[in-house]
């Protein structure tokens, strides 16, 4: 098999000799110097339960490359846990992570040359990190997704992590016995895996099937499985023949493929962060993508799945009903989907759909059929309005009201926010105002997953507005607008609201608007000061100067 990069490297003149001898200090043999060199991206961490089933895959993974005649070489990856940091400082690094993850990578296969490149992860971070820097290299790469959490159980009811927060705020309004919230809290995470809803996690990896740089069929699989560990070996052996015939990212990332992974998204109820990812992966592509693009998908792809966090089942159930490939041909039939996409197989993506039933089978209830879905157009809206000029996103789904106008609630950060719900200070009709967290603001742009599943907790959900700069968690839903650009840190709208001003969020109008005058705001943005930066050394004072906005995908390669 002929290898592209590394191999020319060491056999070239001077190089030979040192490269070679370094090489066989690793375990490399006559026969290995003409192999390609694979690298394997290992995000296993014991810290969270998303990465800890990782290793067993990475090590499955490289037996298959062994096998098909490559040269595998691990090496890891950092990873944080947003369902650990959440709603604490370290929450500040979540986002961050996905630049250091991209630049980890890059980092590893280009400093050695590596002829290609397969990334395991996990958690949420992990999956945009791993793609954007794939699409940046250009180098065949194939993602293995570590796998879905199996669903905690209490009292009969399937958990997931966001019952752990929302049950937070039920504790706190008296609506849920210690008993309970112990119990929730103890049973909420039974193994290992990512987050079991249409979370980031799952939305992310169900997604990279539809853009094609995922094994199709692997996404929702539960990682304790023995199926997900065969679909590591599965990937490998797909890579392999990637590699062998020049197969790369950016043959299949493209502005189609980036439409089919919306369409899945909007079709699945997924998470608002793809917003941002797909912007960011778009970038790394080289591929034309704009914030409009989400809502001009949006408009054509009915919600067809009732997963969690606003319907009632979890990734294992999705993947037992037919999952993303069953999705993805209803959407194909229906003139969604682009099928003459390539994936990573080497094959499109009609090809690969053509043996999948047309329709959903009838003993199940997860995914819905075309001519019955839980909504008509997709889930997350695109709103702009004097109070994001830029845009922002909504999701909407699960809402029996999408619109409120009600007075400001302003906070200049998550904790100040989270302490006035837990004290009950905020009433129905209100909108909440959450800001100076966005990119450079947070720095990091936080989620927002505790004051969200506080105010579920306390059944104000439905009742309650929130908007802010910062982002909400693939667990969130309810009246939330997150992503508000230009944010306060720079002196947007968002810096201006005072208390009880008027606020109008109108999904159905795309809507985004504080009701006060052009000339009150003018005579506020004159007296307006930008904020001390919260940090001035480090990563995070580093990634503030670098940042762009939300609605660019806060990359830290912008030019």
């Amino acid at each position: 098999m002929a290898a592209n990069r590394r191999s020319q490297l060491i056999t070239q003149g001077v190089a030979r000799s040192p490269n070679r001898a370094m090489l066989r200090a690793v375990g490399f043999r006559d026969g290995d110097f003409d192999k390609p060199i694979v690298g394997v991206a290992n995000g296993h961490s014991t810290m969270n339960p998303c990465n800890a089933g990782i290793q067993p895959l990475v090590e499955r993974a490289v037996q298959a490359l062994e096998q098909a005649g490559a040269k595998p070489q691990t090496f890891g990856i950092p990873t944080v846990t947003d369902g650990i940091g959440m709603g604490t400082e370290a929450m500040k690094y979540s986002l961050v992570s996905r630049e250091v993850i991209a630049d980890a990578v890059e980092t590893s296969v280009n400093g050695q040359a590596m002829d290609g490149v397969l990334v395991v992860g996990g958690c949420d971070k992990n999956m945009p990190g791993g793609v954007m820097a794939m699409a940046r290299m250009n180098v065949p790469g194939i993602f293995v997704y570590g796998g879905t959490i199996k669903p905690g159980k209490w009292k009969g009811q399937d958990l997931t992590i966001v019952s752990a927060f929302e049950a937070v705020g039920s504790y706190a309004a008296g609506k849920l016995s210690e008993e309970d919230f112990i119990g929730i809290e103890k049973n909420a995470c039974p193994t290992v895996g990512a987050c079991g809803g249409m979370y980031t996690a799952n939305t992310m990896s169900s997604s990279f099937e539809a853009l094609g740089m995922s094994l199709l069929g692997s996404s929702q699989m539960a990682a304790p499985d023995p199926e997900k560990a065969d679909s590591a070996g599965e990937s490998a052996r797909v890579l392999v023949e990637a590699i062998k015939n020049n197969l790369k990212p950016r043959d299949i990332i493209t502005r189609k493929s980036i439409e089919n992974a919306i369409a899945l998204v909007m079709a699945t109820g997924g998470s608002t962060n793809a917003v941002l990812h797909y912007l960011a992966i778009a970038r790394a592509a080289g591929v034309k993508w704009t914030i409009d693009d989400f809502e001009r998908v949006r408009r054509r792809v009915p919600v067809l799945c009732e997963l969690k966090p606003s319907g009632r089942f979890v990734a294992v159930d999705f993947h037992r009903a037919g999952g993303v490939p069953q999705v993805l041909k209803i959407l194909l039939n229906h003139g969604v989907l682009h099928g003459e996409c390539m994936t990573i197989h080497g094959k499109t993506m009609a090809e690969m759909l053509k043996d999948v039933p047309d329709e959903p089978r009838a003993d199940q209830e997860v995914i819905r059929p075309w001519a019955n879905p839980m909504y008509r157009e997709g889930h997350l809206a695109i709103l702009k309005g004097n109070l994001a000029t830029e845009g922002c996103v909504a999701k909407i789904s699960g809402l029996k009201k999408t619109s409120i106008t009600g007075p400001a609630r302003v906070f200049d950060s998550e904790n100040a926010c989270m302490k006035a719900i837990m004290a009950k200070r905020i009433k129905p009709g209100d909108v909440i105002v959450i800001r100076y967290e966005g990119p450079k603001g947070g720095p990091g742009m936080q989620e927002m997953l505790a004051p969200t599943s506080a105010l579920i907790g306390q059944g104000l959900g439905e009742s309650v507005g929130l908007l802010t700069d910062g982002r909400f968690s693939g667990g969130t839903w309810g009246m939330v607008v997150g992503h508000v650009a230009p944010e306060a840190y720079v002196g947007g709208t968002i810096a201006l609201v005072k208390e009880s001003d008027s606020i109008t969020i109108d999904a159905k109008k795309r809507l985004i608007q504080l009701n006060v005058s052009a000339k009150e705001l003018a005579a506020r943005r004159k007296k307006w000061k930008p904020p001390k930066p919260r940090y001035t050394a480090g990563l995070l004072a580093k990634y503030m100067k670098l940042v762009s906005t939300a609605s660019q995908g806060a990359v830290t390669d912008a030019s």
